[in-house]
């Protein structure tokens, strides 16, 4: 599902650091060596296909350096 975040991320919390990620190894391959984390969240997103805004609980990885990366809608929460 394509997606854009529309306000601020809120309530970050770590799932997973390091060796727990499952695609570590993709993940330095695809966007470089760092410290890897799995994130979530709760956002505010706009659904491309519909132009619908709801809330949602996201996922996404992160490193020092290089950023936010791969965000995910695990939920729709309203």
């Amino acid at each position: 599902m394509k997606f854009e975040i529309v306000g601020e991320i809120r309530r970050i919390e770590i799932i997973a650091s390091g060796r727990q990620i499952r695609i570590l190894a993709l993940l330095r391959k695809k966007w470089g060596a760092g410290r890897w984390r799995k994130m979530k969240g709760i956002a505010l997103v706009r659904i491309l296909r519909t132009g619908r805004t709801r809330e949602a609980e996201i996922h996404w990885y992160e490193a020092h350096g290089i950023g936010r990366k791969d965000f995910k809608i695990k939920k729709l929460i309203t």
